[in-house]
């Protein structure tokens, strides 16, 4: 675990231009941005006020991991540059070390792809409701965390810090992005998913649902960003302690989730402090991840 956990990045030769729930982006110039992963965690797109330990390093390390997995199915925005290249202060070299990535600087879409192979969170709560996912009808008679007939493409409107992404239907996203983009990526989601479930079950873990991001070069062409598969991104089930009828363990964030859940916290900011076993627990969780997904 790390000794010091990293809540907010400070750069002093670099303009910070965005701060988001996990990552600080900074300007390296027009075409380049350098991307740290801190150890925030949000939970219900609300950041919470205590960092997990190591987090960080965690998610760029499995973020890498699927981009060099991936690139078959489409380009990613690493540039593989070092950071010793932009970034000359050794002890900032040594505080962004396995938590920072040089990429390409992409005009991000503003929809999130989500796709969803079984039925859980806020698919679970719509589907209880109406017997549908994000207008999706679904049989009858389904548990919580069943796994769904095929893997189910349900875009969301992409929320910045402190405001809730919101599911909405294809129609919509045709209507935000255009039908071409639409159709790419969702084309583009199912196939990163399937690739990735088949190499997670290999390893004992279940994607039950994840998130993709995607920009446009400078070329108009789709590109993959942000981050890819991790525990901040994604639903991650053990196939070994999987069964239908209630919320699995998970290696993800989820563990936070269900201890803010038992609060009765009404998930707008400020957000409660976090127990040192919460945090700790959770800390464990992630490398887990990374350790199946990984080795």
């Amino acid at each position: 675990m790390d000794a010091s956990p990293l809540f907010e990045s400070k750069l002093s030769g670099l303009t910070l231009v965005h701060r988001g729930k996990v990552r600080d982006n900074y300007a390296i110039d027009d075409t380049r941005l350098l991307i740290v992963a801190t150890d925030r965690l949000s939970a219900f797109d609300v950041v919470m006020p205590d960092p997990i330990p190591g987090k960080g390093r965690v998610l760029t390390a499995i973020s890498n991991f699927w981009f060099g997995r991936t690139q078959h199915i489409i380009s990613n925005h690493l540039t593989g540059e070092p950071l010793s290249r932009y970034v000359g202060n050794p002890d900032e070299l040594a505080m962004l070390e396995g938590r920072a990535v040089v990429v390409e600087r992409l005009k991000p879409l503003p929809v999130e792809a989500v796709v969803r192979g079984y039925l859980a969170g806020s698919g679970w709560k719509d589907y209880q409701k109406s017997g549908m996912v994000c207008g999706i009808k679904l049989p009858e008679g389904l548990a919580q965390a069943a796994r769904l007939p095929e893997p189910t493409f349900t875009p969301a409107t992409k929320a910045p810090a402190g405001a809730h992404d919101e599911n909405i239907g294809y129609d919509s996203m045709v209507a935000i992005i255009g039908a071409s983009a639409a159709a790419r990526i969702r084309e583009l989601s199912l196939k990163l998913y399937a690739h990735a479930v088949e190499h997670a079950l290999a390893r004992g873990i279940i994607i039950a649902d994840t998130k993709f991001e995607f920009g446009l070069d400078h070329k108009s062409r789709v590109v993959l960003m942000d981050e890819v598969l991790t525990p901040d991104s994604s639903r991650f089930w053990p196939m070994d302690s999987y069964a239908e009828g209630s919320s699995p363990p998970s290696f993800d964030k989820q563990y936070v989730r269900d201890y803010l859940e038992s609060l009765g916290w009404d998930k707008q900011p400020p957000a409660p402090k976090l127990p040192p076993d919460v945090i700790l627990k959770t800390a464990q969780k992630y490398r887990e991840a990374q350790h199946r997904l990984m080795t």
